[in-house]
């Protein structure tokens, strides 16, 4: 049973860091994702095969890889204030310098160095979390903050698409216009971030002593508990644990099938044929909406049961049976459908995902697993929109991609089925007097 303490405590946080965070995270989202949207014309007028460009839009995990736990370790020590408002402004720049890729090599190189500015931001803000929230309310909180995932589609989609048909405005082709007009935005809020972000509770002016004290106590005895559990948190813990090694390749199989439908979801319904640009934008916000509303239920349903195996297993068994609906059924609205039910399956997937590390690691075991479990995953960015481009230029449809994508789906379903599942935290209460 929650505490007044309690409730007016973790009030004031979400409304403080969730919204502000989510927004950060949508304009990394959409910098990062608009690609698929560039693709429509910039493919075409650069002459990029699908194999090129489903390798371009891959290869930013690979500068992303390199660079995670390196970046995750630096916020840890410095503070997430200064870091995150550092990756931001950089992420900013190059996605902005974007408008001017001009051949193969330089679309790989922009992509790659997009992956090194980036590299840290998910972890980070992961880690940033987990100084804020007990473990009780943490998938409710993530699972909300990672709808930024689903909104930055819902809005990216339309906006893209928008941005594209003002081809010719300042000299610059749609797709070019595209990338400068939702750079600058990133820019800026790093700047902001400087100035809002509280980097620990103890130095939140935003809270009252017992506010602060509450928090203090609550996260201090869950360290505890995490330490009787899995043994003092080191940096060697958070990299070489054969619970944290799982976690970390179950997120390559499930970031493999998101990032392969993001990146070419476009693409596909355009290929339902008859539809502008436009229509395409309106019609892809449609599964990000209903991921949105079904993310953060199951987050919170997670929560309210303590369940988080389970909960990931069966989210991706549905993910997974959509992908394969949308790939073998002949009916455009039916297997636009699919990939309706698909989304909701995936991205309900993230919430509970992300309370797994949270719920096992923290301190500077934290910032090395989250960073590991990161890195190993957007690998799976890499290898899952450069296998759809691959199979689709070799089959000449996506319906075999569309499998692929299932398959590391369903595998990451039978992987969350061998988690051991972790006793529920048993609540802690503080009294406020």
């Amino acid at each position: 049973m929650e505490t007044h303490l309690e409730k007016r405590t973790l009030r004031k946080i979400t409304r403080r860091l969730i919204p502000f965070c989510m927004v950060l995270f949508i304009l990394n989202y959409i910098d990062r994702v608009n690609i698929g949207f560039a693709a429509l014309q910039m493919n075409r007028e650069l002459g990029f095969s699908p194999t090129v460009y489903g390798l371009g839009a891959g290869i930013f995990f690979i500068g992303y890889f390199f660079f995670e736990i390196p970046s995750n370790l630096i916020l840890e020590k410095i503070g997430a204030r200064l870091w995150i408002a550092r990756i931001a402004i950089t992420w900013g720049i190059i996605s902005t310098a974007m408008a001017w890729v001009y051949n193969e090599t330089s679309f790989y190189v922009m992509r790659f160095l997009l992956g090194i500015a980036e590299a840290g931001l998910l972890p980070g803000l992961l880690l940033y979390f987990s100084y804020w929230f007990p473990a009780r309310q943490r998938a409710r909180a993530l699972a909300l903050f990672m709808t930024a995932t689903a909104i930055s589609n819902i809005i990216g989609a339309p906006l893209s698409t928008s941005l594209l048909g003002l081809d010719g405005l300042f000299g610059l082709r749609g797709w070019q216009l595209m990338f400068v007009i939702e750079g600058v935005p990133s820019i800026i809020m790093g700047v902001v971030v400087l100035r809002y972000l509280t980097d620990r509770p103890a130095q939140a002016n935003w809270l009252t002593d017992d506010e602060k004290a509450w928090l203090n106590h609550i996260l201090t005895a869950e360290r505890a508990a995490k330490e009787e559990t899995s043994g003092r948190m080191t940096l060697k813990l958070g990299l070489i644990s054969p619970r944290v090694l799982l976690i970390a390749l179950l997120c390559f199989f499930l970031v493999s099938g998101n990032f392969g439908v993001v990146f070419w979801l476009p693409q596909i319904i355009k290929g339902f044929g008859g539809l502008t640009n436009m229509q395409v934008g309106l019609l892809a916000t449609v599964p990000y909406i209903l991921a949105a509303f079904a993310m953060v239920w199951w987050g919170h349903h997670s929560d309210r049961t303590g369940d988080r195996k389970w909960h990931l297993a069966i989210a991706a068994l549905i993910g997974a049976a959509g992908l394969a609906g949308s790939a073998l059924l002949t009916s455009s609205p039916a297997s636009f459908a699919a990939l309706c039910i698909a989304a909701i399956g995936i991205w309900s997937m993230f919430g509970v995902f992300w309370a797994l590390p949270t719920d096992l690691l923290s301190g500077i075991a934290a910032a090395g697993g989250f960073a590991l479990i990161n890195s190993i995953g957007n690998l799976g960015g890499f290898a899952g929109p450069f296998l759809v481009g691959f199979v689709r230029e070799r089959t000449g449809t996506f319906s075999g991609s569309l499998l692929v994508l299932a398959t590391f789906v369903l595998v990451s379903a039978l992987l969350a089925a061998l988690l051991r599942s972790q006793p529920r935290m048993q609540p802690i209460v503080v009294s406020a007097n």
